[in-house]
């Protein structure tokens, strides 16, 4: 991995990691003698990392769910399904390229995947907005949905947005309309949905699209009603003094508990995906072999629910959401 995605706090693995490369390319010529010093320095690059991540503030696990090479959408979909058809538009307005989805596969049960997508390049992000979506991305998603219960299909959902479209065009559009029908919709689809925050989940841009019976996240993304950026903006204005910035935004990100450990213990989420070591950003392919195991596992349960007690469950799911008992 080249040095410019190195987080900060990731600065200590660097030097091992190019050790363990360039001794990993002298192996490839032909020198088999260093595989056991690579070894031992595999071993010690693990150590190491697990120290690391084990000390994480909150502000750090914002930070790597913002990883440039953290696994998007479309980056999980073909580890974890088979036989991917994307579907497009939202037959009012637009096909909005922010989310996307379409019939699938998994493990050989037919699902709907619906998802949000964001560019590695300048060009694919102006193409995907960043991964904020317009009211028809979110009408786009409802469409799927009700393809899903149409046909009598799960739903699975990945959640990666810094937020819905702020724009005046989006709403002109009914955004906020198009949020609150989608989480209106959603309550009462009578199909398993199980939702996974993959890296940011942030606002009503994720809540867009994040009702479901069983809510997880994986380790190291975060989900909150706004970014510490933004926190920290409302409550601390503009401040010129970049380390007094990053200061309040540390702060702000310990007032919001935005992390899966937080919202597990609030009982906001059912499930923390576990990420390889170092972060779902070093080993696509193993992060998405165990959020496929782990989603196998959630489909198999729900889908021996009726109707009924599904939609009891997941009514009953957030009517209990915020409730505490006063001794």
């Amino acid at each position: 991995m080249d040095d410019k995605y190195y987080l900060e706090f990731e600065k200590p693995i660097i030097e091992i990691d190019k050790k363990i490369q360039q001794m990993k390319d002298l192996a490839l010529s032909g020198d088999t003698e260093l595989e056991s010093e690579i070894r031992n320095l595999e071993k010690k690059r693990n150590r190491l990392q697990s120290d690391v991540y084990s000390r994480l503030s909150r502000w750090q696990r914002v930070q790597l769910a913002r990883h440039p090479m953290r696994p998007y959408s479309f980056d999980l979909v073909p580890l974890v399904f088979d036989d991917f058809m994307e579907l497009h538009g939202d037959r009012y307005f637009a096909d909005d390229k922010a989310m996307v989805g379409g019939f699938a596969t998994l493990d050989g049960h037919p699902v709907v995947f619906v998802g949000q997508q964001k560019g590695r390049d300048v060009k694919q992000r102006q193409y995907r907005n960043f991964g904020m979506s317009h009211p028809e991305g979110y009408r786009k998603a409802l469409r799927l949905f009700k393809l899903a219960e149409k046909f009598n299909r799960p739903i699975i959902i990945f959640v990666d947005t810094p937020g819905a479209y702020p724009g005046i065009g989006a709403e002109e559009r009914g955004q906020a309309e198009a949020i609150a029908r989608n989480i209106l919709e959603m309550s009462v689809i009578e199909v398993p949905i199980i939702v996974t925050i993959i890296g940011e989940g942030a606002s009503g841009g994720a809540l867009g699209i994040g009702i479901g019976d069983v809510v997880m996240m994986l380790e190291n993304s975060w989900y909150s009603v706004i970014s510490p950026e933004g926190c920290s903006a409302i409550l601390w204005k503009q401040v010129d003094d970049p380390k007094q910035a990053e200061a309040n935004r540390i702060q702000a990100a310990e007032a919001l508990k935005p992390i899966p450990d937080d919202l597990m213990r609030l009982g906001i989420i059912d499930e923390i995906v576990p990420e390889p070591a170092g972060g779902a950003h070093r080993d696509y392919a193993a992060a998405a072999a165990i959020l496929k195991n782990i989603l196998l596992e959630k489909l198999n349960i729900l889908s021996q629910k009726d109707k009924q007690t599904l939609l009891a469950d997941r009514l009953r799911k957030y009517r209990t959401l915020g409730v505490v008992k006063e001794l």
